[in-house]
């Protein structure tokens, strides 16, 4: 797409008829994409945790705490502002893309010759070549950032989709192929390397887009400072969520951040699926109708209780299955990661919920509220893993569930306070499915101890055979008890609609129907042409 017209003004090239219509449609590509993604990321898991050891996994992710951070300075930051600004024209992108440009090349000079700090910090010298050569991601990631972000104003997400899965199949044959090969360590960086090379060559080839040289142009700094918000925000978090790493990689070794480490990640899936893969569609949206408090609150209220339906019913049936999971994706070996994963699973559910916090933040256009409550997220979830600690991985896996039960009604209290988006309803829309899924894996748990038979099972196929079995008698369970608590399948059925607009061949179904305006989407229409965000805020 050619996102600006000859006066430099952008154009969406997005078929405004009806937003909601519009982001199901975008929600539906980007989790089918997510899905996909996943399905990606747990053969590569499965193949190379047998041609690779924990200790290969263990040294990169030393690297990579560090590294994510300044990889992600503009993709948070600079996205969201190009998302969520009322308008934004050509001179502004371009200012925004050699700003970006130009803070990349000096951390990625910066974070190369940060390698023999990071040497000392960890007692281990191969971590100062695995950091020079990671060093290339922050460089290349910095040149996508506006074209994607561009396209994903004009909500092109199909095509973000398709670039994204063929980046991550392209790091994944490329890792496999030189583990097969004995690289070792090394094809995890030449994987970490290629997936934002492919991201980013796909990104200029779907965007076509070349930046002017910079100019002065209006709100530049405005758009910036919004931008440094977000993208303290984000720091602020990510210090918070990579703590864990930091201090078990210092406090143990690489052997052992290598098992806690491929446990959080299956911890930390789903809100990949869900809430992360979700948000630009979320703020998108949400952003159109943020001066419609009755809307706004509507729109969030149905995602917020449709998360609330699928995490918590996925988490808890993760937290029966988990350990048989790890077993099935890692082979012999990872044990003991499947024993941390026990004490991450009951927090997956209220995690993916959390998340929803920053989609009222960024919608509203308050990313310095985010800021703030960051420091205090920040603060909570520190004090959480020093006091895990002393029990080792397991421990700080606690540390990590207890957090997000903590945080997670004050977080949505504060952020929807700027739009009267109150507690009370996000509670309502929340707690039959928190306690549906407790009864439901409680009555699993003790079920599934009178069947020594399966339980004791040994092997590949006793764990296959357990999570099976588990797995259909929870969620039967599960369904049951949620019904019962609602009387009646409202919620069922809530889902089951959402999920016929979001998929396209639930779109096809209804026929030209939903290409004919009706009242509501002349109502929508209106939404968009008149609502926007304020930027002086």
């Amino acid at each position: 797409m050619k996102p600006f017209d000859e006066r430099g003004n952008f154009r969406p090239f997005a078929d405004l008829n009806g937003l909601r219509s519009l982001a199901m449609r975008g929600a539906g590509v980007t989790v089918f994409s997510s899905g996909l993604g996943l399905a990606i990321q747990i053969f590569s898991t499965v193949v190379l945790a047998r041609l690779l050891a924990p200790v290969d996994f263990g040294l990169v992710t030393m690297v990579t705490t560090f590294s994510l951070l300044l990889v992600n300075f503009g993709v948070n930051g600079f996205t969201e502002a190009v998302i969520q600004w009322n308008e934004i024209q050509d001179d502004l992108v371009s200012n925004l893309f050699w700003i970006n440009l130009g803070v990349g090349i000096a951390l990625t000079i910066a974070f190369a010759g940060a390698g023999t700090l990071l040497t000392r910090f960890y007692h281990d010298p191969l971590v100062a070549r695995v950091a020079e050569a990671i060093s290339l991601t922050i460089l290349i990631t910095s040149a996508s950032v506006q074209h994607l972000a561009l396209l994903k104003r004009a909500m092109q997400f199909s095509a973000i989709a398709v670039n994204d899965i063929f980046a991550r199949a392209v790091s994944v044959i490329l890792t496999i192929i030189l583990a097969f090969a004995g690289w070792g360590y090394w094809a995890l960086v030449a994987g970490l390397i290629a997936q934002p090379l492919s991201t980013c060559i796909g990104a200029w080839c779907l965007c076509r887009w070349i930046p002017r040289l910079p100019r002065p142009a209006a709100k530049t700094a405005a758009v910036v400072r919004f931008a440094f918000h977000v993208y303290g925000r984000f720091t602020v978090n990510y210090f918070a969520r990579n703590t864990d790493n930091l201090i078990v990689g210092w406090r143990f070794n690489a052997q052992a951040l290598g098992f806690y480490k491929k446990a959080y990640d299956l911890f930390a899936l789903p809100a990949g699926l869900l809430v992360s893969s979700l948000t630009d569609v979320a703020v998108s949206a949400m952003s159109r109708l943020n001066r419609d408090p009755a809307q706004y609150r509507r729109y969030f209220l149905t995602a917020f209780s449709a998360l609330a339906f699928v995490g918590m019913g996925l988490g808890a049936d993760l937290t029966l299955v988990g350990k048989d999971l790890i077993r099935v994706l890692l082979g012999p070996g990872w044990e003991m990661a499947g024993r941390i994963f026990t004490f991450f699973g009951p927090g997956i559910g209220i995690m993916l919920l959390y998340g929803t916090h920053a989609w009222i933040h960024l919608s509203i256009g308050r990313p310095d509220r985010w800021l703030r409550w960051g420091v205090i997220e920040f603060c909570a979830t520190f004090l959480l893993f020093i006091l895990g600690l002393p029990w080792g991985p397991a421990g700080v896996a606690v540390a990590w569930a207890a957090s997000f039960w903590i945080l997670t009604l004050p977080a949505l209290s504060y952020a929807g306070k700027p739009i009267q988006l109150g507690l009370v309803p996000m509670i309502f829309a929340l707690w039959k499915y928190a306690l549906a899924s407790g009864v439901a894996g409680c009555a699993s748990a003790l079920i599934m101890r009178r069947a020594p038979l399966v339980m004791a099972a040994p092997g590949l196929v006793g764990a296959v055979t357990r999570i099976g079995v588990v797995s259909v008698m929870f969620v039967t369970l599960y369904l049951g008890t949620v019904i019962l608590l609602h009387r009646g399948c409202s919620p069922l059925y809530q889902v089951a609609r959402l999920l016929q607009e979001a998929l396209p061949w639930g779109r096809l179904s209804q026929g030209s129907a939903a290409a004919r305006p009706t009242k509501d989407t002349v109502a929508t229409d209106g939404q968009i042409i008149n609502l926007s965000v304020s930027e002086g805020d």
